[in-house]
């Protein structure tokens, strides 16, 4: 909803807004843009009286703000809907789809179009490092945007990406997420269907040829041209990757069409994960018309996304990472690539399961195992958390520890760390600060040692 209101500001908007505990980046974007954010959901959100309200998925019926909006007969509209209506009508839309790697993907491609000159329009739901903004409207034909699967608003439970209409799409991978709004993975199948019967003929939809579930989406019915991709090469999909160099990270990879290489990918991320939303930008760019070695070259300069692997600092030679992971096959997959970049070094991974569909303890019992790849484990542990967190801690085997206040866990972890380990701090959210607080522990107990 921050990019939403970051592409109406520039469309000449004059733009306003409410939320709850908004953190950076996106509040900090939205103060440079000099949209005013109103903290809490009252009904002094509507004075003065606004022409039209834009009203984001978390919004729901009893909630002071929305209770006054009905009654004022004020028009509203869903943030897809609107984006829609007023920004992708005349566009061609490049949608990015999937359970884990749209962010990222997204700002691959958005960095892809824009290095070709293409000036591309975007939305993302995160920040990329190229453009430092998590939305821009562009000048180009272009418009790039994040499909998310999650319902659209209080008054329109479909998956907002329907509202899209894109000619180009990326479909990542498919797991079962959002336990609050989608009772099993088949309901989440439909949604998906649903994206694929609006894309054109002459359009395109380039998919992960490993998924199972995105397979069984589209045998219920194609009527678009596919592009596979995988990491898998005996599958043989139309794209696939090598990875070069002595430590197989994924920092250096060839990329081959067709089993044929095409040149190779020298940059700063690094996991196989990566690769593959790599090789789904470089596809999807393709279809935009941009050649396969200026999408490599391209992506030599992507400096990744905010809050994906980001380094947060480093202090007595203890590196702390933020990441967004926060489902079982993220964290495992992000786990793995850090693993591949550092060897035999230590590995302390650090989990607010925040998500709803984490706090409702729909992936309790494959938790434990997402996180074996760490040598260490601390789980933050809510007083309101809906779930017993001790088989986790116990399936992991002394190497887990669980705390349920913040400013404790940042001090006892920071008590527990040595020269050259590696933290990885993991949330879909703030974590109370938690990084900022473990820094400034270790600066501390490194200075008084």
């Amino acid at each position: 909803m921050g990019g939403v209101a970051a592409l109406a500001r520039a469309a000449g908007h004059r733009v306003t807004g409410s939320d709850h505990n908004v953190y950076p980046p996106m509040s900090t974007q939205l103060a440079a843009l000099g949209i005013e954010l109103i903290e809490g959901y009252g009904p002094a959100q509507l004075e003065p009286r606004p022409d039209v309200v834009v009203v984001g998925n978390v919004m729901r019926r009893g909630l002071p703000v929305i209770e006054a909006l009905l009654d004022s007969g004020i028009p509203y509209v869903s943030g897809p809907e609107w984006l829609a209506r007023e920004l992708l009508r005349e566009r061609w839309v490049i949608a990015v789809a999937g359970t884990h790697g749209k962010t990222t993907t997204s700002s691959m491609l958005a960095w892809i179009l824009a290095h070709a000159r293409l000036a591309p329009g975007f939305l993302i739901g995160g920040v990329p490092g190229n453009f430092d903004v998590s939305a821009e409207l562009g000048g180009g034909a272009f418009f790039v945007i994040e499909a998310d699967e999650y319902d659209t608003a209080f008054f329109d439970k479909r998956a907002k990406f329907v509202h899209y209409r894109p000619r180009t799409v990326v479909l990542n991978n498919l797991e079962y997420d959002h336990a609050d709004i989608y009772p099993d993975i088949a309901s989440i199948e439909r949604q998906f269907h649903h994206l694929v019967r609006t894309v054109p003929g002459s359009g395109r939809i380039v998919w992960n040829a490993g998924d199972a579930n995105l397979r069984a989406v589209l045998a219920m019915g194609c009527w678009t041209p596919l592009e596979a991709f995988s990491r898998d090469e005996a599958m043989q999909p139309h794209w696939s990757a090598r990875a070069v160099g002595p430590t197989a990270d994924y920092s250096a990879f060839e990329v081959l069409e067709r089993g044929t290489p095409c040149g190779t990918v020298h940059w700063d991320l690094i996991g196989v994960h990566n690769m593959e939303n790599a090789l789904a930008a470089i596809a999807a760019a393709r279809h935009a018309g941009v050649p396969v070695r200026e999408s490599i070259e391209a992506l030599g300069s992507f400096r990744g996304v905010a809050r994906r692997m980001q380094l947060r600092g480093e202090h007595n030679g203890i590196r702390v990472y933020d990441d967004f992971a926060h489902h079982p096959t993220a964290i495992a997959t992000t786990l793995d690539g850090l693993r591949r970049r550092v060897g035999a070094a230590r590995i302390i991974a650090v989990l607010e399961p925040r998500s709803n569909t984490m706090r409702m303890g729909v992936h309790r019992d494959v938790l434990a195992d997402s996180l074996a790849g760490a040598d260490e484990v601390w789980l933050y542990i809510p007083p309101d958390l809906d779930w017993d967190a001790t088989a986790v801690l116990t399936a992991l085997r002394g190497r887990a520890h669980g705390r349920g206040d913040v400013n404790l866990l940042a001090k006892d972890l920071a008590a527990s760390l040595r020269p050259g380990d590696h933290v990885l701090i993991m949330s879909n959210g703030g974590f109370g600060g938690l990084h900022e607080k473990l820094l400034s522990q270790i600066e501390h107990a490194a200075s008084t040692g």
